[in-house]
């Protein structure tokens, strides 16, 4: 018995929400007293074994098989499903991204269990005899679901930016296993990709200047690109903003766009919509800048301005700009 860590990479390249779910099922393997064990799929992530156990793995399971150079949620469905028969954990945990909650639905047709995906807390009295109750978001984490999992062997995805990554090294022991897959699983995979961006992106961006219908049009962005430009960080912005097409999608912040979680979200002329705020709740801090002081987002701000943007961001880039003259 243990408890399982599904560990997502891009070609070797361990994906930033594995790190908290190694720490979540760390914990949780410790609550059931047993051990936590990572899967990682494709010897190309085997260079992972070292991170891995750094953050509490005692035995990484190494799954190889030639047509695993490349992500296929088939395939790498079917391969957890293999090492659950084989291993019998108690509890397998996913990563909540979109390559994670697929792997992990893969997974449970292929053994034919339940799943509970979205999960954001886990009861700290499940022992393993019982059913384990669990919230999870619902509705892109506009609603909390209390629910109960019962099933031999539990299935669940770890919401992102649920838990913040903690290392506690252990001596991780490597298992290879050479997996079988058959044709009904290898018909869909990653054959090539196009970057669309370089280095920081949105949604790893320490810091986050989003602008919302306030900004008043596409060209006041300009103060918010000079903020984010001085800050080493990504400008991002509210649904009203692309819908008036002041913005391409991709910069969408929100419900419908990317969940952010950096550093501090500069909050300029932003409402705070319910969809918006599922999309930027999990910053560590927010700024908010905005002229009205009942606006929803200055409520859940730790610090605001009450002003006008755009006197308040260049002034802010101008006190940046002076303090590092000195």
């Amino acid at each position: 018995m243990s408890v399982l860590a599904v560990v997502g990479h891009d070609r070797g390249r361990i994906e930033s929400a594995s790190l908290g779910l190694l720490t979540a099922a760390r914990k949780l393997a410790a609550q059931l007293h047993t051990t936590m064990e990572a899967l990682t799929i494709g010897a190309n992530a085997d260079g992972l074994r070292d991170i891995l156990a750094a953050h509490g793995a005692s035995v990484v399971h190494q799954a190889h098989h030639a047509a695993l150079v490349d992500f296929g949620p088939e395939a790498w469905g079917e391969v957890v499903a293999q090492l659950v028969r084989k291993c019998a954990p108690q509890v397998v945990m996913g990563s909540g991204t979109e390559r994670g909650h697929e792997v992990i639905a893969q997974a449970a047709a292929r053994l034919d269990l339940p799943a509970a995906m979205n999960c954001t807390e886990f009861d700290a009295k499940f022992d393993g005899s019982q059913a384990l109750r669990l919230v999870r978001a619902r509705w892109g984490g506009s609603l909390l679901e209390e629910s109960e999992l019962d099933a031999p062997v539990k299935l669940v995805t770890l919401a992102n930016h649920m838990v913040v990554p903690v290392e506690a090294p252990a001596s991780a022991s490597v298992t290879i296993i050479e997996v079988e897959l058959d044709a009904a699983v290898r018909h869909s995979f990653v054959r090539e990709r196009v970057d669309r961006v370089a280095g920081v992106t949105l949604a790893t961006s320490p810091v986050v200047v989003g602008g919302g219908r306030g900004v008043g049009s596409a060209e006041g962005f300009a103060s918010l690109e000079e903020l984010a430009k001085l800050l080493n960080g990504i400008v991002g912005c509210s649904r009203a903003v692309t819908n008036n097409g002041w913005r391409n999608h991709t910069d969408q912040v929100g419900q419908t766009g990317t969940r952010i979680a950096p550093d501090i979200y500069f909050a300029c002329g932003i409402s705070g919509a319910i969809q918006h705020w599922v999309g930027a709740m999990a910053s560590k801090n927010i700024l908010a800048i905005n002229i009205d002081k009942e606006a929803y987002i200055v409520s859940k701000a730790a610090y605001a301005v009450i002003g006008d943007l755009h006197q308040v961001v260049p002034a802010i880039s101008a006190e940046i700009r002076r303090r590092r003259a000195q």
